[in-house]
């Protein structure tokens, strides 16, 4: 088997094992309009911080289930109905300052863009660096958060593809695979760019996933093929 012939088998294991975004693990339909992509920024600065990704995930859930799916419903809620959020999910470490951070997010967010990211793509103008820019002037949003936003993202602001991050590389790398985004991209279609990021990133945060997907593909290695 070819190089690249391994390379697409590798990406597709990877893909048929994990291949699923983590807006999409929070329970975000992810679309082109206001509150699911604010969704996916809250999802983006719980991930951002130090503490496991499914438990960040869990704690998106759990914010969206008290109705705290926009930024108007966000601010409004009280500091101490976003920490009972938080800790129902299980994200107790930085519930409380992550409380307050998400309620200063909010105000800053329907100040600077009346709620709605769809006009920080408009200032941007297509530019992925203005974007990340931008994403940081929120608060709660620093590199990485404005990373994952953009890597979730890319699936509807095409203008980003292909966006793989430094985190999505090094998943790449443990794989086995290119590390050059661009030759990353080649190795799925555009439609499964985001998943696939998504995917990577969890080869870079858990050992488990590399192997998985190394026994998968040897296990397709060692099956006869038929004559």
């Amino acid at each position: 088997m070819s190089t690249t012939a391994t390379r697409r088998e590798t990406a597709r294991a990877l893909l048929d094992t994990h291949g699923q975004t983590y807006a999409a693990q929070a329970g975000i339909r992810l679309r082109d309009t206001p509150q699911p992509l604010y969704q996916l920024l809250v999802l983006a600065c719980l991930l951002s911080a130090r503490i496991r990704a499914s438990v960040a995930v869990d704690a998106a859930r759990e914010l969206f289930d008290a109705d705290m799916r926009t930024p108007r419903r966000m601010q409004d809620a009280t500091w101490q109905q976003r920490v009972d959020a938080l800790g129902a999910g299980h994200y107790r470490r930085y519930d409380e300052s992550t409380s307050t951070t998400l309620g200063k997010g909010a105000a800053f967010l329907r100040e600077r863009y009346g709620g709605d990211l769809r006009r920080l793509r408009e200032e941007a103008d297509g530019d992925p660096q203005r974007m990340a820019e931008l994403l940081q002037e929120l608060p709660g949003i620093g590199p990485a958060g404005a990373a994952i936003f953009l890597r979730e993202v890319q699936g509807i602001w095409t203008e980003l593809e292909p966006y793989l991050d430094g985190k999505a590389v090094q998943g790449a790398e443990r794989l086995g695979l290119p590390t050059a985004p661009a030759q990353l991209a080649k190795l799925v279609s555009a439609q499964q760019l985001a998943v696939f990021a998504a995917a990577l990133v969890r080869a870079a945060l858990d050992k488990s996933v590399v192997e998985d997907v190394q026994e998968r593909t040897g296990a397709a290695a060692r099956k006869p093929h038929s004559r």
